[in-house]
């Protein structure tokens, strides 16, 4: 996995946008307590579930390739 020239910047916007979605879509509502870790595998795992993008095999994932593919996610948003 490379990371990305960018990746903190990407890995800040898809907790935004990822937070946005999901409340939007009513299934959530994140605390300001909440870290951003519970939040990038929440929205990972929402995403997954909405099939916005691909899962991880499962013994792959862990923070470190969470951040990335959200990271991926968040570079082809608007």
């Amino acid at each position: 996995m490379k990371k990305l020239k960018n990746e903190k910047e990407l890995v800040k916007k898809a907790i935004t946008l990822g937070v946005d979605y999901a409340e939007k879509r009513g299934v959530v509502e994140f605390e300001p307590t909440d870290s951003a870790s519970e939040k990038l595998e929440y929205i990972y795992r929402l995403l997954v579930h909405d099939k916005v993008i691909q899962p991880l095999p499962e013994d792959q994932v862990s923070q470190p390739s969470i951040q990335h593919k959200l990271a991926i996610w968040a570079s082809k948003q608007k």
